[in-house]
């Protein structure tokens, strides 16, 4: 497994991104993200699936904080796309219990998202063992 490691000053460690070869890309998110930090953070996933492809995405947001970045639209027209071409097939997106992401995105499945199949989960456990199926 190869583990890159994003800081800034006024929020250090704040995306982990783990590659585990030829399986899947895991992004996960700590802290006050702020909207450039979240790009910055997304687009270091973008370089590591378009120097390594994998099929599978996990981005795990389980330990964020404060508002998460209120670019939904970027990440459908612009980031989804150079995903998919980068091989992405499935994301799991696990999401902090009680926010408006569950309630948003529980809806009828993502109509933004049509690039890759997409699942939201509580439970990072139940993600990964969606992702380990998805690979079957």
């Amino acid at each position: 497994m190869t583990e890159y490691l994003l800081s800034s000053p006024e929020n250090p460690d704040y995306c982990r991104l783990s590659y585990l070869p030829e399986q899947q890309l895991t992004v996960s998110w700590h802290g006050q993200v702020t909207g450039p930090l979240a790009y910055e953070g997304a687009q270091a996933a973008l370089d590591i699936l378009r120097q390594h492809p994998c099929c599978c995405l996990l981005n795990d947001n389980t330990d964020l904080q404060g508002p998460w970045f209120d670019s939904l639209l970027w990440l459908a027209q612009r980031w989804a796309p150079a995903a998919a071409a980068a091989g992405v097939q499935y994301v799991a997106h696990v999401v902090r219990a009680g926010t408006l992401a569950t309630t948003f995105l529980g809806a009828p499945t993502h109509h933004l998202f049509t690039q890759f199949e997409i699942q939201i989960f509580d439970l990072l456990t139940e993600a990964n063992d969606w992702l380990a199926s998805c690979r079957k």
